[in-house]
């Protein structure tokens, strides 16, 4: 009987090898398709930057330099700037290629300095100083209670109480938006690394971008599930499934438009711990015994961490019920429920809840001269998702498009994840506590959309990796974003 991968590759290569004129005859229609859905997602941003640009003329307060980024329009390119176009030449002509020959865990270590090149070169669009140095050390930044921190004990216990207000101890805009750990992160940088907007920048830039290679060990691990009567997890059909769907996956997780602002912005750290934890829950749950009930555990330490990152990232919960969807088991998912049980114990010994936090940070939102009051509701909740668009880039859009029209077609993993982050979109995205910024605040989620790209025939790969390398160098050089 034919394997799982054996399975896949005949549809990928059934898909669109047949002639216009035979029986089935779906070659152009398919792409007709992916550049209908292209052209639609270019119209939201087309009609989210005009509306923006009305409303603004108006007097509306939209309150970003370019909507729907908060960006300015300003052609620009330093020198440094090159290693992102070659990083992106090499992964359009040979990134497929050799994502799919390259030995697994060569590969994967390769994914990993391709995916730091690629940010990083976009980061030295802006230059060193600006593009890595300077982002964090802004006046909002957490680099600011970095100078001020009074110790653990009396940042846990006073933290929900500096959200809101107009005092002096009243945190800083991104620290009073955020969990403690988001700060703390900083204050442990700045102890192993030294103080300063460089180690800050560039361990957040490092550690950002290996969520490319979580995501695909978390494909690999549960990605070759598929609809109907499957294998075991550890089945060797299910492996190398769900292998060559991070395979094909990999080119694009490196490619990702996001990492525009993955360099360097707190959330895209954010983005990396939060697919480490279900990385390793997933790695954890195709496996028997202690050493998987440990990595169930420790992926439910660090998604209970995550939490005290970001308080959006709980609308991400349904990412690991997935996992365990996938596998057909729920004890990892307990086990990791109990490590994340244990990070939320600490935190409330330590003084502070996290439904405090969040309670107050929703008084600070919508304070008198915060920006979280003054931005329309009813222009951000669409053109949040033109932001949104715009992280992810034409590959996903076409790759979204075809997972949603065909989705039996594909692993199981691809339109369960990805429909998991989009619905966690959807959630932060009505509750309005995301007007704008999201280019950066939605990175967690973004990273994993990019998974649908594994839908996209290996024939045209080169062709949609040369978009998305296309979007992100045209955005990072003719704007300048605030990180």
């Amino acid at each position: 009987m034919p394997t799982v991968l054996g399975a896949l590759r005949s549809r990928d290569d059934d898909d669109g090898a047949v002639t216009p004129g035979g029986r089935d005859g779906r070659r152009f229609p398919r792409l007709r398709g992916d550049l209908v859905a292209v052209v639609l997602a270019a119209a939201l941003v087309a009609g989210a930057s005009l509306y923006g640009w009305a409303e603004i003329h108006r007097g509306v307060p939209i309150l970003v330099g370019w909507p729907p980024l908060l960006a300015s329009w300003l052609p620009h390119v330093e020198p440094g700037g090159v290693m992102a176009a070659v990083v992106a030449l090499l992964v359009v002509l040979a990134g497929p290629t050799v994502s799919a020959r390259l030995r697994w865990g060569p590969l994967l270590v390769l994914a990993y300095v391709a995916s730091a090149a690629w940010t990083l070169g976009l980061a030295l669009i802006d230059g060193y100083q600006v593009g890595v140095v300077s982002r964090l050390e802004a006046p909002t930044e957490y680099l600011t209670e970095v100078d001020r921190y009074p110790g653990l004990g009396p940042l846990l216990a006073t933290f929900a109480d500096r959200i809101a207000g107009t005092t002096p101890d009243t945190l800083a805009t991104h620290p009073s938006g955020h969990p403690p750990l988001a700060t703390l992160v900083y204050v442990w940088v700045g102890d192993l690394f030294g103080p300063g907007g460089e180690p800050a920048g560039l361990v957040t830039l490092l550690m950002g971008a290996s969520a490319t290679v979580a995501v695909a060990l978390t494909a690999a691990a549960v990605g070759g599930l598929r609809w109907g009567p499957v294998a075991l997890p550890l089945d060797p059909g299910a492996v190398s499934a769900g292998r060559d769907l991070a395979r094909r996956y990999l080119p694009f997780g490196v490619l990702f438009p996001g990492a525009v602002w993955v360099g360097v912005s707190a959330d895209g750290l954010f983005a990396a711990v939060f697919a480490w934890g279900v990385a390793f829950l997933a790695l954890g749950a195709v496996r028997r015994g202690v050493g998987g009930a440990a990595l169930c555990l420790l992926g439910g330490v660090v998604l209970g961490g995550s939490l005290f990152l970001s308080y959006g990232l709980v609308t991400g919960g349904l990412v690991p019920v997935v996992v365990a969807v996938l596998v057909r088991r729920w004890v990892p998912l307990a086990a990791g429920a109990v490590g994340a049980a244990v990070v939320v114990a600490l935190f409330t010994v330590g003084g502070f809840w996290w439904l405090d936090g969040y309670e107050h940070v929703q008084l600070r939102y919508y304070q008198p001269g915060e920006y979280g009051l003054l931005r329309p509701y009813s222009y951000w909740v669409w053109a949040n998702l033109a932001a949104f668009v715009l992280t992810l880039g034409p590959a996903v859009v076409a790759g979204l498009r075809r997972a949603a029209w065909w989705p039996r077609r594909w692993p199981l993993a691809v339109p369960l994840l990805v429909g998991a982050v989009l619905l966690a979109v959807v959630v932060a995205d009505v509750s309005g506590l995301s007007k704008a910024e999201v280019e950066r605040i939605w990175l967690p989620f973004g990273t994993w959309a990019v998974l649908a790209c594994a839908t996209l025939p290996a024939r045209s790969a080169r062709w949609w990796l040369l978009a998305q390398a296309a979007l992100a160098l045209a955005l990072n050089g003719l704007l300048v974003t605030v990180w």
